[in-house]
C-alpha cells in the first residue's frame, strides 16, 4: 500500500498464490506444468470495489488457462483469450448491477502466460510488462493511456482501456513470444504505482544492482507513494 491511499486494490498472481500487499517468492519448472499465469492487476472504483475488480480478473482468469483443452494453436489460443475477455466483462458489469457500490468497477491486467509449450503476454490498461536483459531495460507493453494516443510518452493517470469499469469496447494486446524468451531474461510486471514514482532509468539501475520485487517496491514507496505499488519479478534461470 502506497502513502495516500487506504486500500490497495492491487493484485498479483505469482504462478501459484494470489498476492497482495505481502511477499512472496517461488521457483518452478516449466517440464512440471503444461501452462501457468504470472500476472498484475491494478483495481479501480469507489468503496473499495477496484480490490474486487482485480481479484475477480486474476482468479477467472487462472481458471479459465487451467480449463483450455491441451494443444491448440497461437490463433485458436488467441480467440480464447478474447472470449475470456467478453465474459469477465460481462461478470464484473453484473456485479455492479447487483450491489451499486461496485458500479463502474474495474482493473488493468498484464501478464505473462505459459501454454502448450509457447510463451504469450498479455495486456489490458496502463499497468507494463519490461524485460531486462544485459543491462538494458525494455518496456515491452504499450500504455494503454490518452498520452500514448496523443504520442506522448510520459505516463497519465488517465487510461482509454481496462477490464470492465463500464468500458463496452476493451481490447487486450497480446503477443507470443517463444523464441525472445532466453536464459538470463528478467522480466519485470508492475502497476503504474512503480513507473509513475520511478523512471526506467532508475528501475534498470535498482535490476542492475539485484533488487528484488519487494526492494522496487520498497523505492516506489521512498519516492513519494502517491499510488499502490506491486511489482512481480520473473527470472528465467
Amino acid at each position: 500500500m502506497g502513502c495516500v491511499r487506504s486500500n490497495n486494490e492491487d493484485m498479483v498472481l505469482a504462478y501459484d498464490k494470489f498476492v497482495r500487499s505481502e511477499v512472496y517468492q517461488t521457483e518452478f519448472l516449466t517440464e512440471n506444468t503444461d501452462r501457468f499465469v504470472i500476472a498484475v492487476a491494478d483495481g479501480m472504483g469507489g468503496h473499495n470495489a477496484g480490490e474486487v475488480a482485480s481479484a475477480d480478473a486474476l482468479e477467472n482468469l487462472q481458471f479459465f488457462i487451467n480449463d483450455l483443452p491441451k494443444n491448440l494453436s497461437s490463433v485458436e489460443f488467441n480467440e480464447m483469450i478474447m472470449v475470456w475477455l467478453d465474459s469477465v466483462n460481462k461478470m464484473i458489469a453484473s456485479k455492479g448491477l447487483v450491489n451499486p457500490s461496485m458500479s463502474d468497477m474495474g482493473t488493468t491486467l498484464v501478464g505473462i502466460i505459459y501454454y502448450n509449450k509457447k510463451y504469450y503476454w498479455v495486456n489490458c490498461g496502463d499497468s507494463r510488462l519490461y524485460r531486462y536483459r544485459n543491462g538494458q531495460l525494455l518496456q515491452l507493453s504499450t500504455d494503454h493511456s490518452l498520452n500514448t494516443a496523443n504520442g506522448e510518452k510520459k505516463h497519465t493517470n488517465i487510461i482509454t482501456n481496462c477490464i470492465g469499469a463500464g468500458c463496452k469496447t476493451s481490447y487486450i494486446d497480446m503477443y507470443e513470444f517463444t523464441d525472445e524468451f532466453l536464459e538470463g531474461d528478467t522480466y519485470l510486471l508492475c502497476s503504474d504505482g512503480l513507473n509513475d514514482m520511478i523512471k526506467d532509468e532508475e528501475i534498470a539501475q535498482l535490476m542492475a544492482d539485484g533488487a528484488n520485487a519487494n526492494q522496487l517496491c520498497e523505492a516506489a514507496i521512498v519516492a513519494g507513494g502517491f499510488d499502490n505499488v506491486s511489482v512481480c519479478v520473473f527470472s528465467i534461470l
